[in-house]
């Protein structure tokens, strides 16, 4: 790919313009030209939902998208950066992950790809490494999971507490969270810890009471893992009316070991998004269709625990919003890559490479309650991705290959070239 160069010679003006905000007013300007193929996620933009524009640029002021076209028409900017013919796509969104934590569970997967299915209950080897950790140690190794995610063109990150489990942990996973994400989620119903296990209700009483009390000015959702050996209906009910009350809006890990209420109680609570999905009946498919719950998959999981994948196309059929994530944890799916979760959605789940990357872009962004992120177009936060590639095709077309050439993140070239 080619270096930035100076001042940009064309003076034509485009049509797709955003007017100046006081976030871009009087900011240098950039313009990135010779886009092989721009992935707007605009339809107004280019044809179908992904709104692709041939030969494109880019031009951003500040932290933000303000003119989009064709390069031969892209305005005068104060530097210029050649794109040398790959594509651009918005930065990925990954709505859901678990990067609070410490220790390690090397062992437990190795023993499951062995043959011992996974359970529920490896959170607690995780929760007892966390509560000895330092906030230091919490600190630096969410840190690295970002830069990580980074490299592999993810600009916007949601994560979650769960890892703690009494109210002192669980307040300093999340304030350690706010201090590098802006997308942050009170889990302290993941499951019931150890020291409660005889008494599961009083937990709860503790997830709703004192323990919000101390978490909900960190976080911007609330969310459950309503599942056989985690929390009931009920109890996932309760969970998510008490975290609506502080302000906090719901999120649901939904119908992963099997069949259960976690779907439809998500649609019911108004929840923004139902996570996993795994197991689902046609009520279930239907009230996501309806209700307008995101559900958001998280291949890596049943990649990663042999499980089988969830039917996107029966969702994407039936008209559900369906977003992709990498739920990176340290148990049942330790990666951070969102263009190996688009790989594998498109093999294993029925998916279109189209949609995969949509689901991976704006389907995150929806599943966040985002307008600003997950597409490229005017008024747009600048989070942009050039593949060493001519095509986003490319992304299922070589999986596991490493085709994240540069990365722009709030209009700041965050990743170097690779050549």
């Amino acid at each position: 790919m080619s270096r930035p160069t100076g001042p940009d010679a064309h003076r034509a003006h485009g049509t797709h313009r955003a007017p100046s905000t006081p976030s871009t007013a009087g900011a240098p300007s950039t313009a990135i030209t010779n886009i092989g193929v721009l992935i707007t996620n605009d339809p107004s933009l280019g044809p179908g939902p992904l709104g692709p524009v041939r030969d494109a640029a880019v031009v951003i002021e500040g932290d933000r998208i303000v003119w989009t076209g064709t390069s031969s028409r892209a305005p005068a900017t104060d530097s210029h950066y050649d794109a040398g013919g790959g594509a651009v796509v918005p930065g990925f969104v990954d709505s859901h992950s678990h990067l609070l934590f410490a220790g390690d569970r090397t062992a437990e997967f190795h023993a499951r790809m062995s043959g011992r299915p996974y359970t529920a209950g490896g959170i607690r080897t995780t929760v007892a490494a966390t509560r000895r950790a330092t906030d230091a140690e919490l600190s630096a190794n969410l840190a690295a999971f970002l830069r990580e995610m980074l490299r592999q063109g993810t600009t916007t990150v949601e994560t979650k507490s769960g890892y703690g489990l009494t109210v002192a942990d669980e307040a300093r996973a999340l304030r350690i969270a706010t201090e590098h994400t802006e997308e942050v989620t009170y889990l302290g119903a993941h499951v019931v810890p150890p020291e409660h296990a005889a008494s599961p209700e009083d937990y709860v009483a503790l997830v709703t009471g004192p323990m919000l009390d101390a978490c909900a000015p960190y976080a911007r959702w609330i969310d459950v893992f309503c599942e056989r050996g985690a929390f009931d209906a009920g109890q996932a009910r309760a969970v998510l009316a008490a975290g609506r009350a502080r302000g906090l809006r719901p999120r649901v890990h939904a119908n992963q070991l099997g069949p259960g209420p976690g779907v439809r109680l998500a649609v019911e609570a108004g929840a923004r998004s139902a996570d996993h999905c795994t197991h689902l009946t046609d009520a279930d498919v239907d009230a996501l269709a309806q209700g307008g719950t995101v559900a958001t998959l998280l291949p890596g999981c049943e990649f990663s625990t042999r499980a089988p994948y969830p039917d996107a196309r029966r969702l994407l059929d039936a008209g559900a919003v369906v977003a992709l994530a990498s739920d990176c944890n340290p148990g049942s799916s330790f990666t951070s890559s969102m263009p190996f979760c688009v790989a594998v959605a498109v093999r294993e789940m029925g998916m279109t490479p189209d949609e995969a990357l949509w689901s991976a872009t704006a389907g995150g962004a929806a599943a966040l309650d985002r307008t600003d992120v997950g597409r490229l177009a005017p008024g747009a936060r600048a989070d942009l991705v050039l593949l060493d590639a001519p095509s986003p095709v490319h992304l299922a077309y070589r999986p596991g290959v490493p085709l994240v050439a540069a990365v722009w993140r709030r209009g700041r070239r965050e990743l170097q070239d690779r050549i």
